[in-house]
């Protein structure tokens, strides 16, 4: 079978998952030309879902009110949530700027409904967070496309869920699964924040992967792969 991505579009496509960042900051006025937007949602839609059951809805949102009550939602969740770390992270913690809600031109929150297409979603019987699952593809999907068109997107995950759903009034069925922030950027960070910052370190893939068992680290049947992975590619 042969492979009908060129090496410039396999380097394309390397370039977008190698450089892609959680943006936090950074954000620009310049608002979303609405074509490439319609891409990003485009690329969004057709991510993988169980059973092809497309369980996903995206709510664009660029109202002042709406976004300036989930910041408010952010900045509460932050507060309670320094409390599970000791001083001087605690401090650190609360000095990192995690979000750009208002700073960004756009915000879409990704929602997740269990109830499209009747109840029987063919593969999510016996694992049913296959639903979720398939909303995080679409926002990786999103992600990569937003990236590959020069726009920054954030992931705000400190935020009540609860809130979400009254503000945004979702059905009660209805998840709230990202939360995010988009915008044009003035840059691209080489490494993510919370790398760049000392807070945690990337872990070397030889290390997250196992051979056949959990915990193996020695197979002789695996020794090629176990020797490339220790390469170290960089796209971006």
């Amino acid at each position: 079978m042969n492979n009908d991505f060129s090496d410039e579009e396999k380097s394309g496509l390397y370039k977008a998952i190698f450089s892609r960042r959680d943006v936090r900051s950074h954000f620009t006025s310049k608002p979303i030309d609405e074509k490439i937007l319609s891409q990003i949602l485009h690329a969004a839609h057709h991510a993988p879902s169980v059973g092809f059951s497309q369980p996903w809805n995206f709510i664009l949102i660029k109202d002042y009110e709406i976004r300036k009550k989930i910041k408010e939602s952010f900045e509460t969740e932050k507060m309670h949530s320094s409390k599970l770390v000791e001083e001087p992270r605690r401090t650190k913690y609360l000095s990192f700027k995690l979000e750009g809600i208002l700073d960004s031109p756009l915000n879409i929150c990704v929602t997740y409904d269990p109830s499209k297409f009747g109840p029987f979603v063919i593969g999510r019987s016996s694992i049913p967070e296959t639903g979720l699952y398939s909303v995080c593809c679409a926002v990786q999907n999103l992600w990569l496309a937003a990236r590959s068109e020069g726009v920054g997107v954030g992931w705000v995950s400190i935020l009540s869920n609860n809130i979400l759903k009254n503000l945004l009034e979702l059905p009660e069925h209805v998840v709230p699964v990202a939360y995010l922030c988009l915008g044009y950027v003035s840059e691209f960070a080489t490494k993510p924040d919370l790398e760049s910052s000392g807070w945690l370190s990337r872990l070397k893939l030889q290390d997250v992967v196992y051979y056949e068992k959990w915990n193996q680290k020695e197979n002789s049947s695996w020794n090629t792969i176990k020797e490339l992975i220790k390469t170290n590619l960089d796209y971006a």
